[in-house]
This record gives C-alpha cells, structure tokens and sequence, in this order.
C-alpha cells in the first residue's frame, strides 16, 4: 500500500470517531503532515522541552540541550552519584472523568548515597509533571467530552557499570493509539544525564556518520520487506528524514551498541509505531 493511502485511510478512521473537535483538529494535522512531532495535543512538546532545576550543589544536569565545553569539563569534577540500587515507582497519577482516563507513573532512583539522586529524581518527575498538565488541560479544555487516554509506565533498558538508561513510554488514545518514547541515560561516573551531543562531544561530525547509518537502514529495510515503510525517498520528499538532531532519546543495548528511538510518525507513518535503530559501535568508537 502506498503512503499516499495508508494516510488517507487512517486520516478517514480519525473523522469517523467521535473526539473533542479541539483535539481531533489537532490529530488531523498531524495525519496530514505524516509528521506526529510535537503536534498531537502539544505532548512531544513537553517532553522534549522540559526543564532542568537541579540544585546546583548536588548535580549540574541538561536534558536535551546542547552542552558546551565549559559545562563539559565542569561535570568531571562532580562527584559520582554512587550505586544504583534500584529503580522504583515513586507514585500513580491515576484520574477517570467520563471517558478520559489516565495513569502516569512517576518512577524514582534510589541509590546507596540518596542524596545523590534528588536531581536526577526532580527532572523525572517535572517530565512526569508535564504529561499530567497536559492531560488535565486537554480534559478541561474538552469538559470531558469524548474517548481520551493517557498511560505512561517506565521500564530499565541499560544497567551498566556505566549507564543506566531509563525509559518512559507514553501511550495517548484519541480512538487510535500514538506512542511516544523518552529516555533518560545517565552516566554513573558523573550523575550526568546524557544527551548525544553530550556523549559525542569529541565527535564533531557524529550527526552525519549517525543519520547516513539510519538512512542506510531504512533503505535496506524497506527493500528487504514491503509492509516496512520510512519517509526516506518517498513522494514527498520535503517531508522525508534528513539527519538526526542530536535531540534524539536512546540508550545503549546489551552488546553496547548505540540504539536510537524515535516517536511514532516521527519518522515512519503511523502503522509502523515508535521506530529504533542501531548503531554499531564501531562506527563512533564507543
């Protein structure tokens, strides 16, 4: 089937179920750019916006920023967060109004010096934070009218003697699923959370080694199995995937090769859910 249809069609499913007006506009547009990013109920916006208040005594922590040599140096003098113990939830958000329904759970790390993991912990919650926002003001906003859900769980992906990769998937049900991923990497030795940017500094030209890696990817795929489809040389090529952006979510998997994710139409239309690539690990030396 080609993009032009699997669109059409799912854009058709979309008008036939009754939502609130306000946010089935917004998953139309959506459906019409091929693009999900930061556009379904401003979520993806939250999520790769959230903010960073860490005491500065404990940690220095960026999340999704750019860090630049000065904040890189200074983290390698900040003491280690110590062990890991455990990852826990710290609380359930859990709310039904009519048919909008949602349950976020707020995850915690423990370690064996805890003092070391209230930034770390306070960042985690602002995020958890900023999906509770939005799905009370989407409910208020809708006065409950419609069918929304919104489930979010966490899980460990990477525990490491270096890494400890936290991710957090977001499920939003507007009568069709959309799937977000955010993961939070944390080095160890530093109690910094990792962005690639952070991890490559050293690597200047990171992003194109990366982004020809998942190109390559995708084309293989897509050769190798019809159902497979990316927007990479498609009929809409201002819309196809360029390069990463070095905002990207990812971890590392148990043979420490780099994984990358990406949201649901991010990428690839929305049948194909959130979507990751691996990266050999030779390729950047890690």
């Amino acid at each position: 089937m080609s993009e032009n249809k699997e669109l059409a069609e799912m854009k058709k499913k979309y008008e036939e179920i009754p939502v609130p007006e306000q946010a089935l506009e917004r998953m139309k547009q959506g459906i019409e750019s091929a693009k999900k990013e930061s556009k379904i109920l401003k979520i993806t916006k939250y999520m790769k916006n959230t903010g960073v208040t860490a005491a500065a005594a404990v940690l220095a922590i960026t999340v999704l920023t750019n860090v630049n040599p000065t904040i890189a140096n200074a983290m390698e003098q900040i003491p280690v967060i110590g062990a890991i113990a455990k990852v826990v939830t710290f609380r359930t958000y859990e709310d039904h109004t009519n048919n909008f329904e949602a349950e976020i759970q707020v995850p915690k790390i423990e370690t064996e010096n805890g003092q070391a993991a209230d930034g770390l912990n306070k960042t985690i919650e602002e995020y958890a934070q900023s999906l509770i926002k939005q799905y009370e003001d989407d409910l208020k906003s809708s006065e409950g009218q419609g069918n929304y859900s919104l489930t979010s769980n966490y899980e460990v992906v990477t525990d490491s003697e270096q890494y400890l990769s936290l991710r957090i998937n977001t499920t939003l049900a507007i009568g069709s699923g959309t799937q977000y991923v955010k993961i939070f990497t944390i080095d160890k030795k530093t109690g910094e959370i990792l962005t690639l940017d952070s991890l490559f500094k050293d690597v200047p030209d990171y992003k194109e080694k990366i982004s020809q890696n998942i190109k390559k990817q995708m084309e293989d795929q897509m050769t190798a199995d019809e159902n497979i489809f990316y927007f990479y040389h498609s009929e809409n090529p201002e819309d196809d995937f360029k390069g990463i952006t070095g905002e990207e979510s990812f971890y590392f998997n148990q043979t420490g090769d780099l994984v990358i994710t990406f949201d649901e139409y991010e990428v690839a239309p929305g049948y194909m859910g959130a979507v990751e690539f691996t990266i050999p690990k030779d390729l950047l030396k890690l």
